[in-house]
């Protein structure tokens, strides 16, 4: 019997974050109809991942964390979810993946780049390394489609927070453009939005629009790895 596939997403009280969120795991669901897939939550949502593996009758499960870098959520609150059910796994984040480099620069063609403005990417953040790590790999991905230099940039927990590189920018002249290194509307998505940037532009999941056949690739895919 192939094990449950548990989309762990983060949570967020936005209806627009959350109605994004299901669309993408409605979208895997369809991919999939062989597959029980079921959503559980990390943070401010319910059911937490523990709450949905009580409810599989001891079936194993692949718990995939619908984050785009590895932390705190991975290594630590989805492990020891997965610890307490024999035979559950815990798959990679999304990202960093080329796919999500791809998806971010067509959020940016919305907007053409004009000369002299620089290009950030703005992620949620995390005290974790490796995390950060992630990030860098997303900005140097990215930068390597647009073929201009991308700073990597942070709302919380890291440096440097995306509010001083937009202000150090505008200092030196430049204006800046951001990309929204987010899964969905939320708090950060929200946040970003204010940092006084020339544009900030849209997550990668939108609430109205269905949700790119490359995360559904990369989520099943991460199921599977």
């Amino acid at each position: 019997m192939q094990p449950v596939l548990v989309a762990c997403s983060h949570g967020t009280s936005s209806p627009e974050g959350q109605a994004a969120v299901r669309a993408l795991v409605d979208a895997v669901a369809r991919r999939r109809p062989d597959l029980d897939v079921r959503s559980a939550f990390v943070d401010v949502q319910q059911p937490s991942p523990a709450e949905v593996l009580s409810e599989l009758d001891g079936r194993s499960a692949r718990l995939v964390p619908l984050l785009l870098s590895a932390g705190y959520h991975v290594f630590v609150d989805l492990a020891d979810a997965a610890a307490s059910v024999p035979g559950t796994t815990v798959a990679p984040a999304l990202g960093p993946d080329p796919r999500l480099a791809e998806l971010l620069r067509d959020r940016l063609a919305q907007r053409q780049l004009h000369a002299g403005e620089t290009v950030v990417l703005a992620a949620a953040g995390s005290s974790d390394g490796s995390a950060r790590a992630d990030c860098e790999t997303a900005a140097t991905q990215l930068a390597g489609l647009l073929d201009v230099p991308v700073t990597a940039a942070y709302l919380s927990a890291a440096r440097p927070r995306l509010e001083d590189v937009v202000a150090d920018e505008h200092g030196a002249g430049h204006g800046v453009v951001v990309a929204s290194y987010l899964l969905a509307p939320g708090f950060f998505a929200d946040r970003a939005a204010r940092c006084g940037a020339e544009y900030v532009a849209p997550p990668l999941l939108l609430a109205g629009e269905p949700a790119p056949a490359p995360l559904v690739d990369i989520v099943l895919e991460r199921f599977v790895s």
